[in-house]
């Protein structure tokens, strides 16, 4: 699984730049972080870019960093992200590289990305590109897109400004592609995520006595079992849509019929009205089940992020610069995923487009979906990845 000699068989780098790209993502990997605690991770990618002569900002409350590299005269702005948080996760994967952080791991790519935009920032620093250019190329090194938190704290505090960012683009490793392949989206790319919350508060009481008490075990039951039958009996058979149950508490004792009980679980959806149909069904189901048990329900909504729509124009350049880095027979027409990105956040205050980067390689044994212990990538997609976002820079401050 080393790979760090192997060559890649691409004219965009030399095999001293993809060294220096595999050793600087095992770097990462070896010290995730999670989200909001990206402390080391802000101040290594910091020191790259002042290194590589970029103007650098970074915060006094909260991690990221914000790269920026000036061509020779004002003008439009283009901005790459990179999500830089890890997961808690247990790494499995036995690489002599593996996290050194007990119950921590860079389980979703996020060192990879990271890696890529400062793959970029040094061969762009190197190059004479921004020497002709009119504008200016804008990197931002995202904290906490694991919990949906960093893209607006970001915006919040200027990602998108000095100077105005005209468009926006990001990858996420795929490893269901093939290294050297690239999926690209439609219209669609990520789907809205939301969170959901249900307390049911019965009246607890022993388990041979279950007639003096109620019981919000069984209430829960029910409404566990129920919610299964929004998307089928609710939402139009074309339509996607998610519902999934994935946290339940209660209970300390099996003779005991606890006071209460408390679930969590997450919403998925393509389309603005069904995500209102999943809301509203759930709150209706939560209250029906509730009022037949006898419990009482407290049911909360946490919004997450909107679905990512890449826009058309943005999607086109992405399109044509793939090409040109992939070869058109190594472009795959990607589905939209059920999956949420919070990279839709700056899709809402400028044009933006994102992609599916190749990194799997069965013939390894590199497999394991995101967010599982085992997962790992070819590394080979680092050097794919600064290739493609060196074309697309290329091509938008030098269009055909």
């Amino acid at each position: 699984m080393d790979g760090i000699n192997e060559k890649t068989n691409m004219n965009s780098g030399d095999d001293e730049f993809f060294r220096w790209l595999v050793e600087t993502r095992r770097d990462f990997h070896r010290h995730p972080e999670l989200s909001m605690l990206e402390k080391r991770t802000t101040q290594r990618i910091a020191e790259y870019l002042e290194a590589f002569g970029w103007e650098v900002t970074t915060f006094e409350d909260m991690p990221g960093v914000l790269g920026l590299l000036r061509g020779k005269e004002p003008g439009p702005t283009l901005a790459l992200r990179a999500d830089m948080d890890a997961l808690p996760l247990e790494e499995q994967t036995g690489a002599d590289y593996a996290s050194e952080v007990p119950g921590v791991m860079h389980a979703c790519g996020h060192d990879a990305h990271a890696t890529i935009l400062l793959g970029v920032a040094k061969k762009l620093a190197e190059s004479d590109v921004m020497n002709h250019a009119g504008g200016a190329v804008r990197l931002i090194f995202q904290p906490a897109e694991e919990t949906l938190q960093g893209a607006r704290r970001l915006i919040a505090r200027g990602a998108l400004q000095s100077p105005p960012v005209d468009r926006i683009y990001a990858l996420h490793l795929g490893p269901h592609i093939p290294a050297g392949k690239i999926g690209l989206y439609g219209s669609l790319a990520y789907a809205a995520t939301d969170t959901f919350g249900l307390t049911l508060t019965g009246r607890g009481t022993h388990g041979a006595r279950p007639d003096e008490g109620r019981d919000p075990i069984t209430a829960g039951a029910y409404f566990i079992t129920a919610v299964q039958t929004i998307v089928s009996r609710n939402v139009k058979p074309l339509h996607s849509a998610v519902v999934s149950v994935g946290r339940l508490q209660a209970g300390r004792a099996p003779n005991i019929i606890p006071e209460s009980l408390t679930l969590e679980g997450t919403l998925r959806a393509l389309n603005p009205d069904v995500r209102e149909t999943l809301v509203n069904r759930l709150k209706e189901m939560a209250e029906g089940i509730a009022g037949a048990f006898q419990v009482t329900p407290t049911f909360e909504l946490h919004s997450g992020c909107p679905p990512i729509k890449n826009d058309p124009d943005a999607a086109n350049l992405l399109r044509s610069a793939a090409e040109k880095a992939f070869g058109k027979e190594n472009i795959i027409e990607e589905p939209p995923t059920m999956g949420g990105e919070d990279f839709a956040f700056y899709g809402e205050k400028c044009p933006a487009a994102i992609a599916r980067l190749g990194c799997g390689n069965p013939e390894k044994g590199l497999t394991h979906p995101l967010h599982s212990p085992r997962f790992d990538l070819d590394e080979r997609a680092l050097l794919y990845g600064v290739n493609l976002f060196l074309k697309l820079i290329r091509d938008f401050f030098q269009p055909a």
